[in-house]
């Protein structure tokens, strides 16, 4: 059984430990096949041969694609970026509690803007829970909110298309809304929180998620938007009007609230400006973080690592000129 390599735990631990291209093939194996076992991802074959010059494998077996490097079938794969910039790039965005920008990327790693960009997404596309993290119990806080420029900040061009057919005084118009739910936890710190864009803040929009994502029979923590008020049908629903107060003992929504504001720190201070279609993306990397504040770097670190397989994503998806493959 082969043992797990130790992360560095530094990100000047990181350039150090990296910086051997035969020390990233190890890691990146440990945490792929933790096992020990390689397993040929074409006919799943378990015993390859290892060709140490090349640092890639030959499945006995013959059949097209027999070699496969540990890139193959992951974010990482047809990359000509160097595994060493890869892992730095993992351990930026996953670590840095603002995120970090493709420009300052590209500074890093001695690459394009363009390229920094789409290296970014592809490890956003990793840090999302495979899983969904399951449903939210106990006590869950629920809020909405919008996010988009300020129609002041646009071009003129801009302006007019963002705000065509939907009148010049509508507040929210151009903005984007986005809906958080937030399981709170009897320790302080381990609050797990769960976003997503819907189209409005409607009932037919809000209510479906929450009954997707909420246990039925949870207490449920909102603001006085209307549009909860059926809540109460499946869940224990407590209401804080902000318009009077904004916390009557337990009942708030602080915590969603201070996740807004690291959310749009995020946006506004790193990204600065977010297509709306590619929101969510930006919405899994800070819930990604957030869910894993209390572990150390290494931890999310190697956690995104081991998300990497199965995933992929290509430029022409990203840019809207193509379609994901299967």
């Amino acid at each position: 059984m082969a043992t797990e390599l130790q992360a560095p735990q530094t990100l000047q631990a990181a350039i150090e430990f990296f910086s051997d291209p035969d020390r990233c093939h190890a890691y990146m194996v440990s945490m792929r096949w933790p096992d020990g076992n390689v397993i040929c991802p074409t006919c799943y074959r378990a015993d390859p041969r290892y060709l140490a010059t090349q640092r890639r494998f030959e499945c006995r077996n013959r059949h097209p694609r027999r070699q496969f490097s540990v890139k193959v079938g992951t974010i990482f794969e047809d990359s000509p970026i160097p595994l060493k910039s890869w892992l730095l790039a993992v351990w930026q965005i996953t670590n840095c509690k603002n995120g970090i920008s493709s420009y300052e990327l590209a500074r890093a790693l001695g690459v394009t803007q363009k390229t920094a960009w789409f290296v970014n997404h592809r490890i956003r596309l990793a840090m999302q829970d495979p899983s969904g993290g399951g449903m939210l119990s106990g006590e869950v806080e629920v809020d909405e909110t919008f996010i988009g420029g300020r129609a002041r900040n646009m071009s003129r061009q801009k302006r007019e298309r963002v705000f065509k057919g939907k009148g010049r005084k509508a507040p929210m118009a151009g903005k984007a809304a986005v809906l958080g739910l937030l399981e709170r936890h009897p320790q302080k710190g381990l609050s797990r929180v769960r976003t997503m864009v819907v189209e409005n803040v409607r009932t037919s929009n809000l209510q479906p998620q929450v009954e997707r994502h909420v246990e039925d029979g949870a207490t449920v923590y909102t603001d006085a938007l209307k549009s909860y008020q059926r809540l109460d049908l499946y869940y224990q629903h407590k209401v804080i009007d902000h318009a009077e107060t904004y916390v009557d003992g337990v009942i708030h929504t602080n915590g969603m609230e201070n996740y807004w504001s690291l959310l749009k720190r995020a946006i506004r201070g790193t990204y600065v400006s977010v297509e709306p279609f590619h929101l969510f993306r930006y919405l899994d990397e800070q819930a990604f973080r957030f869910n894993e504040r209390e572990g150390k770097d290494a931890d999310r670190f190697s956690r995104t690592l081991r998300q990497v397989v199965g995933k992929r994503v290509t430029y022409d998806v990203l840019t809207g000129q193509g379609a994901q493959p299967q």
